[in-house]
């Protein structure tokens, strides 16, 4: 192929590319219009370092693990929470209803989800932030679209035994001063 054909092949694949992400930000854009509602679901795990690899690393559910979700506007106050316990099976889903507050509708990327209680299971109550679950994490890149809905998936979040817990090292002598 000659020089000019390679110019010409990756001006195309440029143009595809180009037209192929405008569509799908404007159909997006477009979509988000529609949408009324978001559920967000996920599952909550112990996660037990006394197990061997594979229990540890899939974990085993948690039921009645509360999960909540907050959303915050532009200045930093609370216009939606809602909560959600865990099923036999870990997970949870929590709705958020598309909703105006303050004049301005609630986004779901601007809502935080995190593990708000201890776990219920006294053998592994201590929460992780392994997925987000202790600090919080934000939804985005939705799963799933439907009419006037968008999902999305957001950890697993894990609970470990207290035997298993490491202790904080970001101040290694503890006492507090920077002395």
């Amino acid at each position: 192929m000659g020089k000019c054909n390679w110019v010409a092949v990756a001006a195309a694949a440029a143009a595809v590319v180009i037209l192929a992400v405008a569509g799908r930000v404007e159909g997006r854009s477009d979509y988000g219009k529609e949408v009324t509602a978001a559920h967000i679901s996920g599952k909550v795990l112990c996660q037990d370092c006394n197990q061997g690899w594979a229990e540890w690393i899939d974990g085993k559910p948690i039921k009645g693990a509360k999960v909540a979700v907050t959303c915050m506007d532009c200045r930093g106050r609370v216009v939606y929470h809602g909560s959600d316990f865990t099923d036999e099976k870990g997970e949870f889903e929590l709705k958020v209803v598309r909703q105006r507050a303050y004049g301005k509708a609630i986004e779901v990327e601007d809502c935080t989800v995190r593990l708000e209680d201890s776990s219920p299971d006294s053998t592994c109550n201590v929460r992780t932030d392994f997925g987000g679950g202790r600090s919080g994490v934000r939804p985005h890149d939705p799963s799933a679209f439907q009419s006037g809905l968008v999902k999305y998936t957001v950890g697993p979040f894990y609970f470990t035994p207290p035997d298993c817990d490491y202790p904080d090292a970001s101040n290694p002598l503890g006492d507090g001063d920077d002395d």
